[in-house]
């Protein structure tokens, strides 16, 4: 599969919303979008990304994580310039959805996060742990040592598990020899 000509091909954040979402789905995108807030210490990470990350999600309007998750991501991008995110629906990439498998189906939101090249860095889940801990205490019971938290912790515990991922991406390739020559850093 050719990363570079799905990321061309693929839509920006409100193009994407533009053609998939219904006005309602829109709705719930912007809100979630609203209401989420970086911290100083979370934007001067972004703000200094030095080398390009290219992040393309394969995503649905109408999907429960998408909503909580995709916005997230869009804020990162509006954060730092070096961040270029393009979607891709899930329901109209039928090569995508066979290649990004989570437990055997095309679960969303996922992530893949390139180099300049379009070369893969890293691949995001479809939920962070935050939001995974929380589904397995309401799903297996009290017993289950995750704790609960209510939205705006969760919130800001997928924000800042999402900043990880990013900054983790953008270290491999900030470290990578040949990026490094190239850039003269």
């Amino acid at each position: 599969m050719n990363l570079s000509e799905k990321f061309a091909s693929a839509l920006s954040h409100d193009d994407f919303l533009s053609r998939y979402a219904t006005a309602e789905q829109r709705s719930r995108w912007d809100a979630v979008g609203a209401s989420i807030t970086l911290s100083d210490s979370q934007l001067e990470t972004l703000r200094g990304f030095g080398r390009e990350l290219n992040v393309l999600c394969m995503a649905g309007a109408w999907c429960g994580d998408c909503i909580e998750q995709c916005p997230i991501f869009r804020r990162f991008e509006l954060a730092s310039p070096k961040i270029r995110l393009r979607y891709v629906d899930r329901d109209h990439d039928e090569e995508l959805r066979g290649s990004l498998t989570i437990c055997g189906a095309p679960r969303v939101p996922q992530t893949i996060l390139m180099n300049e090249d379009f070369e893969p860095l890293l691949r995001g889940p479809d939920r962070p742990l935050s939001k995974y801990r929380r589904l397995a205490t309401q799903l297996l019971g009290a017993n289950c040592p995750t704790g609960l938290s209510v939205d705006a912790e969760l919130q800001r515990a997928a924000v800042s598990e999402w900043l990880e991922l990013f900054e983790h991406a953008q270290l491999i390739a900030r470290l990578s020899p040949r990026l490094r020559a190239r850039h003269g850093d």
